[in-house]
């Protein structure tokens, strides 16, 4: 199986001067999970950032054969998509439907292929039932399953989902767990819930002061620094 991610020695530094990163090695093959966890601060966002190119470090990161640089951005974000921690950020189009097809759109699909992907994303998240709602009056959980339909209509390649149970309650966390862990795409979690984690998961590493300082599988990582 090929790698999705490879990622060496990257460095990055805030503008001030402080270390964000400091010589991360890091590895992920197609269609596999792995948790980022740590403390607030200790760099798993700021990692994340680089594998689509929202930031830029010293180092190399390559995703799925491709080195993220400037001329290769637009391909780059078309194989990476980020679902963010607050998904009222994501979702700004008038109705679910046009915000799906909103991605494909953009990377240049034809109209007829964009709704088309976009119906069999929502299908995939079980959201097919409200093409026509405002996303605003969606419920938390299906905010977050609409913008990962949002990715999976751009044909992603790898999920990386930041905090991805913020605001949502325990029936909410079951149902985004019991769908990530049947998408195909390789995914990539953010998080502080050891328990959902667990569910969609394979490994987990572990972030201190923008190192990784210990990778495994969940249920080994998390104990051996108190969580």
């Amino acid at each position: 199986m090929s790698r999705i991610v490879e990622v060496r020695n990257l460095h990055y530094m805030y503008e001030d001067g402080t270390p964000a990163l400091r010589g991360i090695d890091f590895d992920l093959e197609e269609g596999a999970a792995i948790a980022l966890f740590g403390p607030n601060g200790s760099g798993k966002t700021t990692f994340v950032h680089h594998l689509n190119g929202l930031l830029h470090g010293s180092g190399s990161v390559v995703i799925d054969g491709l080195p993220v640089t400037e001329k290769n951005l637009r391909e780059i974000r078309r194989r990476v998509g980020l679902v963010f921690q607050e998904s009222d950020n994501q979702l700004f189009m008038p109705s679910v439907m046009e915000d799906v097809a909103s991605g494909p759109l953009a990377l240049g699909v034809p109209e007829a292929e964009a709704l088309e992907r976009a119906r069999s994303a929502l299908n995939r998240v079980g959201l097919l039932c409200k093409p026509d709602h405002a996303p605003w009056r969606l419920s938390a959980g299906e905010k977050k399953r609409a913008a990962i339909a949002g990715i999976l209509a751009t044909e992603a390649k790898l999920l990386v989902l930041d905090e991805p149970t913020t605001y949502l309650d325990p029936p909410g966390q079951r149902a985004l767990a019991e769908l990530l862990a049947n998408l195909p795409q390789a995914k990539i979690l953010v998080t502080h819930d050891t328990r959902f984690a667990g569910s969609v998961a394979e490994e987990a590493v572990f972030f201190t002061e923008g190192k990784i300082v210990a990778r495994g599988p969940v249920a080994d990582i998390t104990p051996n620094f108190g969580w």
